[in-house]
């Protein structure tokens, strides 16, 4: 157990990074947190928490930042829950109102709200309701000579991969590419796109055949399987706004494990309890991910567990915030399902 003055401390330690994203110091504590002690002994207290596992010194001459044992402690033990506020509880209901016309649409449109709201990766494991549907596809620059190459259904990306620019092209010729394939194929059910389909369009690509060959097995994988759930995504471009993905590997690795949608729907079936429930870093037991964490709610229709809303992102989040979208999600999202089903 921490005493009174540890806690304060890792608890304005966790605070400030979720905050800044950047380690801190004893002086920075000292000054921003008015904690009446003064820097050397704050700085004696940080010493012991990081011997004790609960922060670490990426660097030697930088401050602290919180160690997957800190975020436990403070999840179990210091993180506050706010109530969702009203203005948050009414953009939910409007969003719902003016964009969900079909019980599909309310777990795509459940994705992008709590995506919004929590500012990470937000995934909806739902029962079948329907085939997918091919939107688009689009090009995201990731740097000087790679892209992300993203397939978006109407229950959001599916199957997402990096790629080199091929020699000769610039990505504005990926982007006509892209406009080329997304005029034949929006608006298709996965299910009904069809091997003469392809033939047709490769015609478009009489240059490009090494670009084409891509797109195809990517398109591919997003129809293969008939799968019994389906996997919501909201918020994967979002990664690339996370300074802890400002590393092209982490990126891609990541991005990897998201293609896995049998992956992810095993991670989301794991922990099926009542409530919410949060999984920090090494604690997940898939290696993808252990640097992430997991927090997740299950929601039922008619009193049954039908489906999870979960958010996944790195360890450095808002805990306390997520919990209580994804409380009131677990609480209200059965109710607005059966709305659309009556």
């Amino acid at each position: 157990m921490l005493d009174e003055r540890k806690r304060k401390i890792l608890q304005a330690i966790i605070d400030d990074y979720v905050s800044t994203a950047e380690p801190i110091g004893s002086r920075t504590i000292a000054r921003k947190y008015d904690l009446g002690i003064s820097p050397a002994t704050i700085r004696n207290e940080m010493a012991d928490l990081e011997l004790l596992g609960y922060l670490e010194q990426p660097h030697t001459s930088a401050g602290r930042i919180p160690a997957a044992k800190g975020y436990r402690f403070y999840v179990d033990s210091l993180m506050s829950t706010p109530a969702i506020s009203e203005n948050d509880v009414m953009l939910i209901t409007n969003w719902y109102q003016t964009r969900a016309r079909r019980i599909e649409e309310v777990f795509q449109e459940t994705a992008k709200i709590i995506s919004r709201m929590t500012r990470n990766v937000s995934l909806v494991l739902a029962p079948q309701f329907g085939p997918a549907v091919f939107k688009y596809l689009q090009f995201m620059p990731l740097d000087n000579s790679r892209v992300i190459l993203a397939i978006v259904t109407d229950t959001g990306y599916v199957e997402n991969k990096v790629l080199t620019i091929p020699e000769g092209l610039v990505f504005d010729d990926l982007h006509r590419i892209a406009e080329r394939i997304n005029r034949r194929l929006s608006g298709q059910a996965l299910e009904h796109i069809r091997s003469s389909v392809f033939h047709d369009i490769r015609q478009d690509f009489q240059h490009d055949r090494a670009v084409f060959d891509t797109l195809l097995e990517v398109i591919r994988q997003s129809i293969a399987g008939d799968k019994q759930e389906r996997l919501y995504l909201g918020g994967t471009a979002q990664l690339l706004a996370q300074p802890e993905y400002r590393d092209v590997k982490k990126v891609k690795d990541l991005l990897s494990m998201l293609e896995e949608e049998r992956l992810l729907c095993d991670i989301l079936h794991t922990k099926e309890s009542d409530g919410v429930v949060i999984t920090i870093g090494g604690e997940n037991k898939y290696s993808g991910i252990q640097d992430c964490s997991v927090v997740q709610a299950t929601y039922r229709i008619d009193g049954q567990v039908v489906g999870t809303v979960a958010v996944l992102g790195p360890t450095r989040m808002e805990y306390g915030k997520i919990t209580s979208v994804l409380e009131f999600m677990h609480r209200h999202l059965g109710d607005i399902l059966n709305r659309y089903r009556l």
